[in-house]
């Protein structure tokens, strides 16, 4: 990490994470969040809203498309890539990586971390409040990835998911699910 971040690090997680949401009526004083955080990202699009107390770690893998936001008390441990226009609900959970876990006769807290595999979240997509992402995962443009949902696989282009392992239930726009990718689309299984 760069020596130079160090102070805006500080800045944010000392005192602008703990700023009121933008959605509080003292939300105007939120702003200072996206100005400290920009430069702490790989990259930060024009407009992007940071709200109160997001988890980013040192920012240096995150990349967050224009007019994109990291929710309240969001968790994002990158590498991950959001797209523009996203919505984030409350306390998401995106992970690039978890434990090894394969051995018996070793305990899992000494198998130590897998290799990371990124996440990928497209263009025009909400996420709900309480959304849990796993490591690898790709999102589609234009989906809907609905409360408390546990994403394990690839979501396809303008599915709305849901449920413990997220499944597709539907898609925006009238689109049939015989329109969709069958390699991505995990709905069919049992």
């Amino acid at each position: 990490m760069r020596l130079s971040r160090v102070p805006l690090l500080l800045l944010y997680y000392g005192m602008a994470a703990r700023l009121p949401a933008s959605s509080h009526k003292m939300g105007r004083w939120a702003r200072p969040r996206r100005w400290i955080c920009s430069p702490l990202f790989r990259h930060a699009g024009r407009n992007i809203n940071v709200e109160k107390g997001a988890f980013f770690g040192s920012g240096e893998g995150v990349a967050i498309g224009d007019n994109s936001s990291l929710g309240v008390n969001a968790q994002i441990l990158g590498p991950v890539t959001i797209g523009r226009d996203v919505m984030m609900g409350p306390d998401v959970i995106i992970l690039t990586n978890q434990h090894h876990f394969e051995r018996v006769d070793v305990p899992m807290i000494r198998q130590g971390l897998a290799e990371q595999r990124p996440v990928t979240i497209g263009d025009d997509v909400w996420i709900g409040a309480r959304v849990i992402i796993q490591p690898g995962v790709s999102i589609g443009r234009g989906a809907v990835l609905g409360a408390g949902a546990v994403v394990t696989r690839d979501v396809p282009e303008y599915a709305i998911v849901g449920g413990v392992p997220a499944k597709v239930i539907r898609y925006r726009g009238g689109k049939s699910q015989d329109e969709s990718n069958p390699a991505v689309d995990e709905s069919k299984e049992a």
